[in-house]
């Protein structure tokens, strides 16, 4: 797969994944502990692709790195959010647990990607 190709597949999957962390975090409870995990959890999923499309337009490859970066930290904080979802039982096991296992793989992708870059 060419590199544009790449980019503009994982540009649609972070999309979609956002698109499905904002339909999850309707489903958790409508209590005050529960609205800080999905205001968290909503921040920090959608940022994942918001990120990834502002590195594909980076000024300069330290930039993209950075970004990358980013996407990177986002995933990993997504996941952890949807373990706390989890552990709380706050919504249904398997979309939940379906829904962590995209962000481990985000947060493989960007992990990679940011370690495959030299600067």
């Amino acid at each position: 797969m060419e590199n544009k190709e790449f980019s503009k597949n994982l540009e649609v999957r972070t999309k979609a994944f956002a698109i499905r962390i904002i339909k999850l975090s309707t489903t958790l409870p409508n209590t005050v502990e529960s609205r800080i995990v999905r205001n968290q959890l909503t921040k920090a999923g959608t940022s994942i692709g918001a990120n990834y499309r502002e590195a594909n337009r980076a000024r300069s490859r330290a930039d993209f790195k950075n970004k990358i970066k980013i996407c990177e930290s986002e995933a990993s904080e997504t996941g952890y959010w949807l373990e706390i979802s989890i552990d709380m039982k706050w919504s249904e096991a398997n979309e939940l647990e379906s829904a962590l296992n995209e962000s481990n793989e985000l947060l493989a992708i960007f992990t990679s990607i940011g370690k495959n870059l030299n600067l």
